[in-house]
């Protein structure tokens, strides 16, 4: 049997870019998958992909808008740490039920009874909304305009979780 591989899209489909991840879900559910891939949008609900974690995959691709500095639309592969931002501190581990905080969503699969699979996310930096506090549907043209590169970018570390020869980059900028 070939591995066992979740691709998940993350975000909320009514703040922007956060939509992101959703979106790139619905791309890839279109997909031609080998066998032991399962594509699936999480869209916002943390809990239910803690659970799905915890089902003997091997490899989680989880995609997401994930702002770390760069020019809107920029991609990133990043291996997180499944401790997060907080790693060697005790934490709560708390459920957000109309929210999804990809490293809290780790430290409740792991609180749950890991062990994780092998997690990878493929980001895209998002343009900031002019008020967070404001809903906004539709992904900005930087981001929508990378969604094509997002795409290729999954279907590169599914084809290379599956060649034995092949190596999965710990984490790149695109």
């Amino acid at each position: 049997m070939r591995p066992r591989i979740l691709v998940a899209g993350i975000g909320n489909i009514f703040f922007g870019d956060d939509a992101f991840g959703v979106e790139a879900a619905r791309r890839l559910a279109l997909e031609s998958w080998p066998e032991g891939v399962r594509v699936v949008d999480f869209g916002i609900r943390g809990l239910d992909l803690a659970y799905a974690l915890l089902e003997p995959y091997e490899l989680a691709i989880l995609v997401d808008a994930a702002p770390q500095g760069g020019a809107p639309g920029t991609l990133y592969v990043i291996e997180p740490d499944a401790a997060g931002p907080t790693a060697g501190e005790p934490t709560a581990c708390t459920v957000e039920m109309h929210g999804m905080n990809p490293w809290k969503v780790l430290q409740m699969a792991t609180a749950l009874g890991g062990p994780l699979p092998r997690v990878l996310v493929v980001g895209c930096e998002p343009t900031p909304l002019a008020d967070p506090d404001d809903m906004q549907m539709g992904l900005s043209q930087p981001v929508q305009a990378a969604l094509d590169e997002a795409v290729r970018i999954v279907q590169s570390l599914v084809a290379a979780h599956q060649s034995p020869a092949a190596a999965i980059p710990a984490a790149t900028s695109h």
